[in-house]
């Protein structure tokens, strides 16, 4: 019996989450990480969430700095331009850090980073109720009939919702007023107050409002229907677009290559023992009509490839940059 609860001990003592003073990097002062974005947006919400399992994880405080601008570069740069240590991230969609050198933004490519991603995002075209649109085909309708009536608040050129709308209006023919702000939040806000009267910002922003009747969503750019808690089921935008492409909007931080080793070792222990085990993201996930699926390293860069492809071409295709994105060593999908 003796030699039973003893073994039994030993493998709870296996199968504990590390603690910080397990890993070989132990920060001595605050992690910081640079949200492009401003408050209350998808990134920032979410990188708030990591925020707290990170502290746990490394023992030290980790800081939350809002640095909105220009689609978001203007943070990643700050982020790139610091020490290579390891004490400063940069977080947000991968679609726009991987964007950024095709627009002439910032000249680092995505394989430049150390990236590690958590959250999938999924895109929602989200009307304000009085907009006038039963359905998405109404809304399709009046992009072809009255473009410059079908106002889009996203966040931005790079935007997860700037991208779904890029795709839609060449994939299905029309046009679009299109309307940007410094963030989800008030790209989605100003479609709630009737500023707009749509906004393609991802389901996570969206999820809410949705829930309390303020936004009316249309469709889901996603192969299947989406289930939000409290709300119940976004058609799939194939039953409108049958031959859309969509793909997974991948969220995480990242950080440059050639940070210690040591950094990197502590990163993924922490992301294969905590962030893939996380309650609090997975709550998080369920709750805004996301996806937990954490990765980092060579899966991280292979996850992201998708959206990223297919964001540079639309921006390409769409006048967005002049940049010819196979340049850069992006193959038209």
């Amino acid at each position: 019996m003796k030699l039973i609860l003893t073994t039994l001990a030993a493998l709870a003592l296996f199968a504990m989450p590390a603690k910080a003073e397990d890993y070989s990097w132990k920060p001595e002062k605050p992690v910081t990480i640079i949200v492009p974005w401003s408050a209350g947006g998808s990134t920032d919400s979410v990188t708030r969430v990591l925020a707290g399992e990170l502290e746990d994880a490394l023992g030290q405080t980790v800081v939350i700095v809002n640095q909105p601008g220009a689609a978001g570069s203007v943070g990643t740069t700050n982020a790139w331009q610091a020490e290579h240590d390891g004490l400063t991230w940069a977080a947000g969609a991968a679609i726009d850090a991987g964007a950024y050198q095709v627009l002439g933004m910032l000249d680092v490519p995505a394989t430049d980073w150390q990236m590690y991603l958590h959250i999938a995002n999924v895109a929602v075209v989200g009307a304000n109720p009085d907009a006038g649109y039963e359905d998405f085909g109404d809304m399709l309708a009046a992009m072809k009939d009255d473009p410059d009536s079908v106002t889009v608040a996203t966040a931005g050129v790079t935007s997860g919702g700037h991208n779904a709308m890029e795709s839609i209006a060449q994939t299905a023919g029309g046009k679009y007023r299109h309307v940007s702000y410094d963030g989800g939040k008030p790209a989605v806000l100003s479609t709630v107050s009737g500023e707009t009267k749509i906004t393609t910002q991802l389901a996570s922003e969206q999820a809410e409002m949705i829930r309390a009747g303020r936004l009316k969503p249309l469709a889901v750019l996603a192969d299947k229907p989406l289930v939000i808690e409290g709300y119940g089921e976004i058609p799939s935008i194939k039953q409108w677009i049958p031959d859309i492409k969509t793909a997974n909007n991948y969220f995480g931080i990242w950080t440059p290559k050639g940070v210690p080793a040591n950094v990197i070792e502590t990163m993924n222990a922490i992301w294969a023992d905590k962030i893939a085990n996380s309650k609090a993201l997975a709550d998080y996930a369920a709750n805004r009509g996301a996806i937990l699926d954490p990765s980092s390293g060579e899966a991280a860069q292979e996850a992201i490839k998708p959206a990223l492809t297919q964001n540079v071409f639309l921006l390409f295709d769409g006048g967005k940059t002049e940049n010819d994105p196979t340049k850069y060593g992006f193959t038209r999908p």
